[in-house]
């Protein structure tokens, strides 16, 4: 099963931290795709009421993304664990969404 990790603290990928979590996901066999993101002030969120669409500068919401990992693994409780080993784990929240599937 599919799970996004939306991960809220800096996350450098050259630490012997983060290959240490890298070799636990291939430990567990789970498969990963990490990406980080444009800064908060960066972003623009967008709705749309009636026929008008409604633009605000930043973010929505208290969450603070700075990168998001999607990690494929057997279940809700591995994504977890994985999630709780992650090197940011420690310095600020991590979100674990499961992705809809048919």
């Amino acid at each position: 099963m599919k799970y996004l990790l939306m991960i809220c603290a800096e996350t450098p990928a050259d630490t012997p931290e983060f290959a240490a979590w890298l070799r636990e996901l291939d430990a567990r066999g789970a498969s990963r795709t990490g990406l980080p993101l444009a800064a908060p002030a960066e972003a623009v969120t967008v709705r749309v009421r009636g026929a008008e669409r409604q633009l605000v500068d930043g973010q929505f919401g208290e969450i603070n993304p700075l990168s998001v990992e999607i990690i494929d693994c057997a279940d809700l409780d591995t994504a977890v664990a994985i999630a709780a080993a992650h090197p940011a784990a420690g310095r600020g929240p991590i979100e674990v969404r499961a992705y809809w599937e048919d």
